[in-house]
């Protein structure tokens, strides 16, 4: 069959990684780049370079079995990783970091500070009495489940709205209207709720493009670099891709997009794909690498994997 596949994000490169060998297969990529999100930056520092990922960037052997099954297969070697979180506050001077004790008190005033110590009970509150949301069908919103729970306020403002923030790299204050149910799922899938045996998060030695670099590597003259799809058009027994250069047939599609990039290039869309595919909404995010310790804790010991700053 001849087979053509819209993006070359995780979800299309699997694709055509199996599907090549006994297909005609052609990738469309709208970027300038192979990998979607997985996405590799060499950075210059103290007389060396070092890979930097600025999408993808860490997983889990619980969560994410099939992409560990897919590198053990690829032969890409991958390293354990600490995956901490801090939070640091210019207006209350508050800092604390998510690690052991030394780096949870890494600012020592907080040892005797009781709304830090308040703070910290809700956590422990927070992850106990929240599993009840998971597979209940409770429909609250995040906003909703902590009011009608009475959490103290220094744990949403300097806790549960600053992580999840960072998680989903979203405004805090949207956070309040996220679905209570699913983002307690979320974070017990991720240990997030538990002290003890959460996951060994880990990276891919070298970056991600090095798994990028073997899964293309026996299909790479049949992906198009920056050539954006305009429209697909269906019939009965064929497809047409539609791109600034013209148009192609083929036999089939596999639309690898995000699915409001989906809907807009799919020709006459059902009601079905028109409702599902417009189901989740997309909020554009600027992501800037860079080596400024200004955006940092000031102390070292709260400075973590992922640093949150008020």
């Amino acid at each position: 069959m001849k087979i053509a596949i819209v993006g070359s994000g995780i979800s299309g490169m699997v694709v055509a990684h199996r599907l090549h060998a006994r297909h005609d297969v052609t990738v469309y990529e709208a970027n300038d780049y192979i990998g979607g999100h997985s996405n590799t930056i060499d950075v210059e520092r103290d007389g060396g370079t070092i890979p930097i990922d600025t999408g993808f960037i860490v997983f889990n052997e619980r969560t994410y079995p099939n992409f560990c099954a897919l590198l053990d297969e690829l032969e890409v070697a991958s390293q354990p990783t600490r995956m901490t979180f801090s939070v640091s506050c210019r207006e209350t001077k508050l800092e604390y970091c998510g690690g052991n004790l030394n780096e949870v008190f890494a600012q020592r005033s907080n040892l005797f500070r009781p709304s830090f110590h308040t703070m910290l009970r809700e956590i422990l509150r927070f992850n106990r009495e929240s599993k009840k949301l998971i597979d209940s069908g409770d429909t609250r919103t995040l906003g909703e489940f902590l009011d009608d729970e009475n959490y103290h306020q220094l744990f949403v403002r300097d806790y549960i709205i600053p992580m999840a923030a960072a998680i989903w790299s979203t405004d805090p204050d949207l956070m309040f209207s996220f679905p209570a149910a699913h983002f307690v799922r979320f974070f017990d899938n991720h240990g997030l709720l538990d002290l003890k045996n959460r996951p060994q998060w880990r990276t891919i030695v070298g970056g991600s493009r090095s798994y990028v670099e073997k899964i293309t590597a026996s299909y790479r003259e049949q992906i198009r670099l920056g050539t954006p799809v305009t429209k697909i058009s269906r019939d009965t027994d064929h497809v047409d891709i539609f791109t600034d250069d013209g148009a192609e047939r083929y036999d089939a599609v596999f639309i690898a997009t995000h699915s409001d990039q989906a809907l807009k290039i799919l020709a006459q869309p059902s009601e079905l794909e028109r409702e599902t595919l417009s189901a989740i909404p997309y909020q554009p995010n600027t992501a800037v690498l860079h080596t400024d310790p200004n955006l940092l804790p000031v102390r070292r010991r709260a400075r973590a994997a992922w640093n949150y700053l008020r």
